[in-house]
């Protein structure tokens, strides 16, 4: 098989298939009956000439004469063999095992590194804080609906992490050498996601596709003997001679444990603190702070795609912004989602947090963002490692103060914002976020150099997406949780630094951000974890 990059046919061709084929003959410059099968692996958009917007492809081409074309193309980059991304286990289970490893939260990466060592054999125990996906899904709807936040239940916490209720997006730009993002997609194909998130150059599920998929994959990890435990918090660590023995948890179990990946996600507070004061190494790293945007989705797509917006292969426009403020500071756009809306993710009473989700469809009226300003410990939280969870705690209360303290965010049009005046009243743009928005001035609820920063990039964005600086455009207040503000540092081989047989992974760890790195990186864990254990597992044979 070959692969053939940056093949490109016109968005507005008449049969997708013929011209593809006729590029590739032309390309190759082999006969029609040479071409035995053209798969499609990805395809892009390149919409840089907004009226002659273009189709790219990457194709795995059945040709003969294989071994001649590759000689004769030797030095075009873009004709190459198809590489292998057949996923291939690393280890398998012995028939009796003398441990169950242990995970810890079932998010995307707790979801894939479960899924992957019960593939595997070693029968995993999967503990999740919160609920199963269709009962958080009834928690996180109520409370957007007005009825009280449960703490254990909600955006942040229960099956499916953060990632369930946002768009889906399964891209990333993480170096894959081992075309792990391959198996992640494959297997959320298997589960039911749309084929298509195979291909599209940016896949994405969205939130009601999500739960079931969620569901079907939980069913998986159950087959194959493993077992998943709700409303499973872990209290505390077990450590004897900075080797983990075991965990209690917050009924009062207990479980020996001497392998245990910690895939909590990025909001898990408590445990963060739990962990350092368990003496397990922790430090403080850079996050984001800022507010979600929302503009018309119609507006976008017209900046993006000009006279072909709307076209079915298209879709809901997105975009990516970045500014590097005068102050020193970058503002960047994060989590964008098209035809989407603005959603509430507090996980603690008293405060407000807002983030963004999209359904697959992407057919909302709004597009939303969050435009956010990067901050650094050494520079704006220095001292405690645990220092940034306080700022954002305070950020939060801040907001859920100047929002009437009922959980309604504080909101103020964008035109409002740049000129230092309370807002009064709504323009063109409606506001998407429930329980709802009270305007007013968020100019005193960033620090000072944020609000300075996000005020010099809005009108910067213009000068990318004409409509960007619209008077009544619409930020919401408070965007946090973008990443965590921790990093519990691990060693080559994956395991704590200090505490053998702690395996932190995942966004809660600092080492992922989004759905498909946090499922890659638990797929990286498992494998390393998996293989440990059989070298214990060996060393115990041997001295029997």
């Amino acid at each position: 098989m070959l692969r053939l990059t940056e093949i490109k046919i016109p968005l507005h061709h008449q049969d997708e298939n013929a011209e593809l084929r006729t590029a590739v003959l032309n390309k190759l410059g082999v006969a029609d009956a040479d071409v035995r099968h053209i798969t499609v692996f990805k395809r892009g958009i390149d919409a840089r000439k907004k009226m002659a917007i273009q189709l790219t492809y990457t194709l795995d081409i059945d040709v003969a004469k294989e071994a001649a074309l590759l000689a004769r193309f030797s030095k075009d980059p873009h004709v190459r063999p198809t590489p292998d991304t057949q996923y291939k286990f690393v280890a398998e289970a012995p028939a009796e095992l003398s441990s169950r490893p242990i995970v810890v939260g079932l998010g995307p990466c707790g979801l894939f590194a479960g899924l992957l060592l019960a593939q595997m054999g070693f029968k995993p125990i999967i503990l999740e804080r919160g609920k199963a996906v269709r009962e958080r899904t009834k928690d996180t709807f109520g409370f957007w609906r007005g009825q009280e936040l449960n703490p254990e239940s909600n955006v942040q916490y229960g099956e499916g992490g953060a990632g369930t209720f946002s768009d889906g997006k399964l891209y990333s730009q993480v170096k894959d050498p081992k075309h792990y993002g391959r198996k992640v997609l494959t297997e959320f194909v298997t589960a039911g996601a749309p084929e298509e998130i195979m291909y599209v150059s940016k896949p994405h599920i969205g939130t009601y596709k999500l739960v079931g998929v969620v569901e079907k994959m939980r069913a998986s990890i159950i087959a194959l003997g493993g077992e998943i435990r709700f409303n499973s918090r872990v209290e505390q660590l077990h450590i004897t001679d900075e080797q983990l023995e075991g965990v209690t948890l917050n009924n009062g179990d207990y479980l020996a444990c001497q392998h245990l990946i910690l895939a909590i996600g990025h909001s898990a507070r408590d445990t963060f603190q739990m962990l350092y004061d368990a003496g397990v190494y922790v430090e403080a790293k850079p996050f984001s702070v800022g507010f979600r945007i929302e503009h018309e989705q119609s507006m976008i797509d017209s900046c993006r795609w000009g006279p072909s917006a709307g076209h079915p292969i298209l879709g809901a426009a997105d975009y990516k912004l970045v500014h590097h403020c005068q102050n020193g500071r970058t503002v960047y756009s994060f989590c964008m989602c098209p035809g989407g809306t603005v959603v509430a993710a507090a996980s603690e009473t008293g405060g407000v947090v807002t983030n963004g989700m999209s359904q697959y469809s992407r057919h909302e009226r709004n597009a939303n963002s969050a435009i956010v300003v990067g901050i650094h410990p050494e520079q704006d939280y220095p001292g405690h490692p645990l220092a940034g969870i306080d700022l954002q705690r305070k950020l939060e209360q801040a907001a859920f103060k100047l929002g009437g303290e009922d959980y309604r965010a504080p909101a103020q049009l964008i035109g409002d914002f740049l000129k230092g005046q309370s807002s009064a009243e709504l323009g063109e743009v409606q506001p998407s976020y429930t329980p709802g928005i009270k305007l007013t001035d968020l100019a005193g609820l960033l620090p000072d150099y944020a609000t300075a920063a996000i005020r010099e990039a809005i009108p910067a964005f213009e000068q990318q997406i004409r409509g960007f600086a619209k008077a009544d455009g619409l930020l919401t207040a408070v965007e946090t949780r973008t990443s965590s503000p921790i990093c519990i540092k691990r060693g080559a081989d994956f395991q704590s630094v200090n505490i053998k047989g702690l395996y932190p992974a995942g966004e809660g760890a600092g080492y992922a951000g989004g759905i498909l790195s946090a499922a890659i990186d638990g797929i990286k864990v498992a494998e390393a974890l998996a293989l440990d254990m059989l070298s214990m597992q060996a060393k115990l044979n041997t001295l029997s």
